[in-house]
């Protein structure tokens, strides 16, 4: 096109230059006059557009092999293979859509998730009462010390492809892990009146039980050990980043549960007197045994209480609870681990 206007400017004549149409008998040759017709100077000799249609539609009815029988006939191929094109891409395009989707509701909250697609902003959003529930794999460092780099990750991948399985089945949502650290929570960020403590109490039951038959392939003769710990009250989450966004938790809350875990014992579910009130009050149908008053860095002195399983009146067959033989076993081995 560039090369055409330039040609155009260079002419010191007023006669238009136009293409070379040669005789061809492919051609249908009225409608080379009609082309010749149409790049006539005086626009008062030219065909009117009316004419022009008229012309044309008779030489598609003589079945004519033309150059317009050509030229509809490569639109037509186009169209077609446009199509197909189109459809396919449009069938990937919705594949990744739907893997992206699916790594960003393991990323976030669904809830919040479909907010940022449509690019609104996520406000924190306050909640009157959640639990929290924090783990933590005892003596991870001795442990560790006994791996490579590579066999850690595949250690800690095992077990918390074990553990987020659990959670599907529970009414939590995993926050985050670091490290050997893991963090859920219920209540948030849906609602669920009281259940949270109850939700959270079953999966640290789940946990428990899991671990107790989790085996480290490359130390047959090692055990991994869970600490947990569960406080209940208000917490506050929002979405904090824009490059990676997360969805944090933030509030008393969260640091109360996290000493609730570092000051618990292997083995062992360490709950604040929050999370007792709801599991043996407000909810009911827990079994639970005094700790009695502890000095919690940062907090004073604290009563706290263990997590024992589920009491006479509920149902002992529930599949997610311990049976008197696992407490036993727990701890016997609890036991053991502290004599050596």
């Amino acid at each position: 096109m560039e090369n055409i206007l330039h040609r155009l400017k260079q002419l010191n004549t007023s006669i238009p230059p136009r293409p070379l149409l040669r005789n061809n008998e492919n051609i249908n040759q009225n409608l080379l006059h009609l082309i010749r017709d149409c790049w006539n100077e005086r626009n008062i000799e030219r065909p009117k557009m009316i004419q022009v249609r008229s012309m044309l539609k008779q030489m598609v009815r003589d079945g004519s092999q033309n150059l317009m029988d050509y030229v509809f006939g490569m639109l037509e191929q186009y169209a077609s293979s446009l199509e197909q094109e189109v459809e396919e891409r449009t069938r990937e395009l919705v594949e990744e859509k739907r893997k992206s989707d699916i790594l960003l509701y393991r990323m976030l909250p669904k809830q919040v998730a479909d907010k940022l697609k449509l690019g609104e902003f996520v406000e924190p959003e306050q909640f009157s009462a959640a639990t929290i529930f924090f783990s933590d794999v005892v003596s991870f460092t001795t442990l560790a010390s006994k791996c490579s780099p590579l066999q850690v990750v595949n250690l800690l991948n095992m077990l918390y492809t074990t553990f987020d399985g659990i959670i599907d089945s529970h009414d939590v949502y995993k926050v985050e892990t670091i490290g050997d650290g893991y963090l859920v929570c219920s209540g948030i960020p849906r609602r669920n009146g009281n259940d949270h403590a109850k939700a959270i109490a079953e999966l640290s039951f789940a946990f428990l039980r899991t671990v107790s038959t989790f085996r480290v392939d490359h130390l047959p003769n090692e055990r991994v050990n869970l600490r947990i710990g569960i406080h209940t009250g208000p917490a506050v989450a929002g979405v904090v980043g824009l490059t990676m966004p997360r969805y944090c938790l933030f509030g008393d809350t969260v640091n109360t549960a996290s000493r609730m875990e570092s000051n618990g014992r292997p083995s062992k579910i360490h709950i604040s007197s929050e999370t007792n009130k709801y599991l043996t009050n407000i909810i009911g149908g827990y079994l639970t045994e005094p700790r009695g008053e502890i000095i919690i860095k940062g907090k004073g002195v604290m009563e706290t209480f263990w997590l024992i399983g589920h009491s006479n009146d509920l149902d002992i067959n529930n599949n997610n609870s311990f049976t008197w033989n696992e407490l036993a076993t727990i701890n016997e081995d609890l036991l053991n681990n502290e004599e050596e």
